[in-house]
């Protein structure tokens, strides 16, 4: 198997030798990985290219010849994986399309939270399975495990059908990691177009160009030229969407996120979740004790830095239309005037979107997140990182605010 797989690399173009191919037997012969397909795949990969160029064709070369391998996991242990409280949410409320369509809202922002507020002075015991208590399992807009088109989450651990428009618990979200590599490579050659070199300092590289000129001018005496060395000048400001429906694009961010600490010497970044208020954080482990206030980011940092927003703009158009919208706490100003605020701080800006651009239309949410970007959202593609790199390198189109009456479809 690993001979017809050393041909099948070099049949594929990749420069693959027979020390390599040692290498590699000597590595499996030491145990330097155990029985797992994914720890092959790196060590074979390590030991057998040595360019990044040749990655994709490895890539499918590994892939046709190691198809249908897997590890050995025995059933215990599939068994052990499977989380307990999965088998314990009998009263879980599972509806069809049909059924779900039947259910309605209770009809606004200011319905929803006046009716809660009724619900909690009359409420005395615990409820399961119904329509208008707080509890479980039911249609009931507020409560946990159950379906309503737009309600209020209470005591539920994760996002199930992501029509929460307040989650009453506070949850915890990881940060996204910086060092992944796979896959990266297109990114960092798309970002690479939007940066730009200075030269800053003292004297101390030599020209050799203007070297050549000034010694042939100076009758073949040697005239050094020295310039300051080239400084990558870009400047990036970039506003992170973590948590609920982003769950679903942390790779895709990860690999971005790298590519751009790679690429940019003068980078920032925060997080946010679902859109921006009076408050960012660097770490999502002490979100909620080390914080820094959105007037203390546009106060601090130069209005040329680009700005780039990463989200799936995916969320109730009450936070972003509404005070006290936002989906965790209590919000004094709309989302959409914190916005506004970055946006006039930072009119070179652009939203990148990793969901895919068949599903923008269909939330509200993305049509308002667009008119305040000014059409400025791309696909988190290498085609939308083009576009959104030359929309970041010409003029800046004015921002049209949301009216506050925009409701949910």
């Amino acid at each position: 198997m690993f001979i017809n797989f050393f041909l099948d690399l070099k049949k594929a173009g990749i420069p693959v030798s027979i020390t390599e191919l040692l290498s590699l037997l000597t590595a499996l012969q030491k145990r330097v990985t155990a029985f797992d397909v994914n720890a092959f795949y790196y060590l074979s990969r390590t030991a057998l290219v040595k360019d990044e160029r040749f990655y994709d064709r490895f890539d499918q070369v590994f892939s046709a010849t190691f198809k249908g391998l897997e590890s050995d996991t025995s059933l215990e242990e599939i068994f052990a994986e499977i989380p307990e409280e999965w088998l314990r949410k009998q009263a879980e409320k599972l509806l069809t399309e049909e059924e779900k369509r039947k259910i309605e809202s209770l009809g606004g922002w200011e319905e929803l939270l006046e009716t809660l507020k009724k619900r909690l002075e009359e409420q005395k015991e615990e409820h399961h399975g119904g329509n208008k208590w707080i509890g479980t399992g039911g249609t009931s807009p507020f409560g946990a495990y159950g379906y309503n088109p737009e309600g209020i989450r209470i005591g539920q651990h994760e996002s199930r059908n992501r029509r929460a428009v307040k989650v009453w618990d506070k949850r915890e979200f990881k940060n996204l990691d910086d060092n992944v590599e796979l896959n990266t490579r297109n990114i960092k050659v798309a970002l690479r177009k939007l940066r730009k070199f200075a030269r800053q300092g003292s004297p101390d590289v030599l020209d050799i160009d203007d070297t050549i000129r000034s010694t042939a001018a100076n009758g073949g005496y040697l005239d050094l030229k020295m310039v300051p060395e080239r400084h990558n000048a870009i400047k990036v400001l970039l506003m992170l969407d973590i948590g609920g429906s982003m769950d679903d694009h942390i790779h895709t961010c990860e690999e971005l996120f790298s590519a751009a600490k790679t690429e940019f010497k003068h980078l920032e970044y925060y997080y946010f979740h679902n859109f921006t208020y009076e408050q960012l954080w660097k770490d999502n482990r002490r979100r909620y004790s080390e914080i820094t206030p959105m007037m203390e980011v546009i106060n601090h940092y130069s209005s040329d830095y680009k700005l780039i927003f990463v989200g799936d703009a995916s969320m109730s158009p009450y936070e972003i239309t509404y005070p006290g919208g936002s989906v965790e706490h209590w919000n004094e100003e709309a989302g959409a005037v914190w916005f506004q605020r970055l946006l006039s701080a930072f009119p070179n800006a652009a939203w990148l979107n990793p969901d895919p651009q068949r599903n923008w239309d269909r939330r509200p949410s993305n049509r308002l997140v667009r008119q305040l970007m000014s059409d400025r959202m791309y696909p988190l593609t290498i085609g939308g990182l083009d576009s959104a790199i030359k929309s970041l390198l010409q003029g800046v189109p004015p921002t049209v605010m949301p009216s506050q009456s925009t409701t949910s479809e």
